[in-house]
């Protein structure tokens, strides 16, 4: 049974020199605004000041007894701060940083009655339990050195090792569920971090990024990596998803490498040391409350609630949006080819022009303008990221685009060319008679494909028209025009139209259903046949 005791720091000779380098060692500042405490400076500086407080050491009563006259800033490659300061005539340090770092830089541990040899197998031990827990472990330690003008890392050696503090910031209940869906969505997830290799592994694990702790991949193993050449980094980067002791450059190389093995690589990051690969990688995602001025410059997007799931929401709105705009692309063209299609075929049977330019105007007017808004606002088909990343080099007309517009600009213009035929040379009609029909035909023919653009994948009869309403509204308010352009005085006689029977209109209904049909058909052959859909999906794999 273990008991938890509560300690006094300050009555604590150990502990409360390791909160005053806490304190010391530090360049951030708390600050009392509206009764609330607030952090300046780094998140790592601020939790250390709020500890200390709670212990009661400020970094002000310190300062006046321990007056600064130098310091060390904290850099990455070097993986330490130090401050020097005077205490009683005497020059004296006090350092915070990597546990191995400072190790190397003590000839003794502090202990309640002075000092002892430093025990390295015991500090590596309680620094891998710490980091198991997901902990990130900071080493502390003071010294009296030599009084000199300037002080640099060299002077550095001969501390007394004072003790370790173990941070942890919890994991977002939202940070698992978004891993997971990139997962789903094709997409690699990469972390790299400056941590203990076991901190690294135990956060990994549990975002299912890694089960092995031989996976992790450390600073040192990448220089050797680099050093022997593009090859060897771009290796082992095409199978590592955790890095651990990584230096700031090393984030660079490795976003530099992933895009030599192929991916298109979005980095996120919040540092001054993060900016290069900010800088460099396809996207720059900058954290916009954390993220340091040159971090938030160097980036393309600044997440504004610095949380990773936003970034997972972002790429699926990106898919929606991507997806939409095929929808009105497949809308527009194909309609609009079946409008040549009809042309030219009159043209090769001598018969006089379909429609005027004034109905074709309008024909445009009345479906495409409003139809293809209400597929701008298209709502999400909910597998937005089950579906594989496509290429950034794929175009917008790939092999299925270029299908399907072929398909229904046949369907819709070999039907309207056979029935302006069939008016004219069989059935009787006039040639104002027939255009009015056809005219009315493409209306129905463009409400038809309208429905049927809301997905590539799924069946018109399979999603729920009601999810976009304002497609609906447009498809109605489209018949809706046409209908009153037939009974309008001026209007009509401008468009060359008049109204029709219930009959024809019941006819030109049915026969708008084929390009539907035609749709539905090639979607079901797709989705049953694995040769049609390898044959649709050739053109969409990635290099």
């Amino acid at each position: 049974m273990s008991v938890i005791q509560e300690i006094d720091a300050r009555q604590h000779a150990v502990l409360r020199k390791l909160h005053e380098a806490a304190v010391l060692a530090n360049e951030g500042w708390l600050e009392d605004k509206d009764g609330a405490w607030r952090a300046h400076g780094d998140a790592v500086d601020g939790a250390l000041l709020a500890m200390a407080r709670k212990a009661g050491f400020t970094r002000l009563s310190m300062l006046e007894d321990f007056p600064q006259v130098a310091h060390i800033p904290y850099e990455s490659h070097q993986k330490f701060a130090a401050t020097f300061h005077e205490k009683d005539g005497a020059a004296m340090v006090f350092v915070k940083g990597a546990v191995e770092t400072l190790a190397a830089m003590c000839a003794c541990q502090a202990a309640e009655d002075g000092h002892e040899p430093l025990n390295i197998g015991l500090i590596r031990q309680q620094e891998s339990d710490l980091s198991v827990q997901q902990y990130r472990v900071l080493a502390f330690a003071c010294g009296e050195i030599k009084r000199k003008a300037l002080y640099t890392p060299g002077d550095l050696s001969g501390l007394t090792f004072l003790g370790m503090a173990g941070l942890r910031d919890p994991l977002r209940p939202e940070a698992k569920p978004a891993i997971e869906a990139c997962h789903q969505a094709g997409i690699d997830v990469v972390m790299i971090t400056g941590d203990h290799p076991d901190t690294a592994f135990a956060i990994a694990r549990e975002l299912s990024l890694s089960q092995n702790r031989q996976e992790v991949v450390i600073g040192a193993q990448l220089q050797k990596a680099k050093d022997r050449g593009e090859e060897a980094l771009d290796a082992l980067t095409r199978t590592s998803k955790v890095y651990a002791r990584a230096e700031p450059g090393q984030k660079l190389d490795i976003v530099e490498s992933l895009m030599r093995n192929g991916h298109f690589v979005a980095v996120t990051g919040d540092g001054v040391n993060d900016a290069p690969a900010l800088k460099h990688a396809h996207v720059g995602i900058a954290m916009g409350k954390k993220g340091t001025d040159v971090a938030r410059e160097s980036a393309e997007i600044i997440i504004t609630d610095d949380n990773f799931a936003s970034i997972v929401a972002g790429i699926a709105e990106g898919r929606v949006a991507y997806a939409n705009i095929r929808k009105i692309v497949f809308f527009l063209i194909s309609t609009s080819a079946a409008e040549v299609l009809v042309f030219l075929g009159a043209l090769l049977l001598n018969l006089p022009i379909p429609l005027f330019a004034t109905q074709l105007l309008w024909l445009n007017f009345a479906t495409s303008i409003i139809q293809d808004v209400a597929l701008a606002f298209d709502a999400p088909e909910s597998d937005e990221l089950k579906r594989p990343p496509r290429d950034p080099r794929e175009s917008l007309f790939d092999r299925l685009m270029i299908t399907r517009i072929a398909l229904i600009a046949g369907v819709m213009g070999g039907v309207s060319l056979a029935e302006f035929y069939w008016m004219l040379n069989v059935g009787g009609y006039s040639g104002p008679d027939a255009r009015n029909i056809v005219l009315f035909q493409f209306i129905l023919f463009e409400n038809v494909i309208a429905l049927n653009s809301t997905s590539e994948t799924l069946s018109l009869f399979g999603r729920h028209l009601l999810n976009n309403p304002l497609l609906i509204y447009g498809v109605l308010a489209a018949q809706a025009m046409h209908i009153a352009a037939l009974y309008t005085p001026g209007l009509s006689t401008v468009l060359h139209i008049h109204p029709i029977s219930l009959k024809e209109w019941s006819i030109l209904l049915a026969l708008a259903l084929l390009p539907m049909l035609a749709i539905e058909a090639e979607k079901w052959l797709r989705r049953t046949s694995p040769e049609i859909s390898r044959w649709m999906k050739n053109a969409k794999k990635r290099p």
